[in-house]
Order: structure tokens, then C-alpha cells, then sequence
């Protein structure tokens, strides 16, 4: 997990099994991704996954507390912004690289 931050709470031993949890749900629903600003990132995904998104990004949010994230539907679709302070944006570029990846 490239985009990790040392700040994150998270055990090194769960890390690659995390990453697969965002991986799967990027490749089975994601159809967007936006960055809105530097540290703003918008993510798009087909309906039928709210309740997933909302589980795995309330435990990330739980180990790395620097993450502000709010899912919502808009337009038929669950949207996912995450927003990160000014210090945190490479993680961004991360989470925005890997979703990317995940659609090729």
C-alpha cells in the first residue's frame, strides 16, 4: 500500500487485506474518479454499494483520522468525497492512482 501514511493506526499485518477491500470495490463499481482539489477527492461507484463504502471507509477513517470522508447518492450513483489536509495530499494521489488502475 504505496498511498499509506506512517500515520496510520491501522496493523502492517491488515494493511494488504485493506487494500484488497478498496481494490474490489474499485473494480466491481467504480465509475468515476474526480479530484476536486488538492485535497478533495471525488469517487464515483454504481448503486447497490452504499452500505460496503460506508463500512470500509468508517473503519479507515478509524485508523488513519486525518481522512474525512462522506458517502452519499447523487444522480442515481453513490459518490464518496474524501477530503485530506494540505500535509496529507500524496495520499490522495495514491487512492486516486489505485482506483485509476483499477478501471484499466
Amino acid at each position: 500500500m504505496a498511498w499509506v501514511p506512517s500515520a496510520c493506526a491501522l496493523p502492517s499485518a491488515e494493511r494488504p487485506a485493506r487494500l484488497a477491500e478498496f481494490e474490489a470495490v474499485f473494480a466491481e463499481a467504480l465509475t468515476g474518479v474526480e479530484r476536486r482539489e488538492p485535497g478533495w477527492l471525488r469517487l464515483r461507484f454504481r448503486d447497490g454499494v452504499e452500505a460496503r463504502l460506508r463500512d470500509l471507509t468508517a473503519r479507515e477513517a478509524a485508523c488513519c483520522g486525518f481522512f474525512d470522508f462522506t458517502v452519499h447518492h447523487a444522480e442515481g450513483e453513490v459518490v464518496v468525497d474524501v477530503r485530506v489536509p494540505a500535509d496529507k495530499t500524496v495520499v490522495l494521489d495514491g487512492i486516486a492512482a489505485q482506483a485509476a488502475g483499477a478501471g484499466s
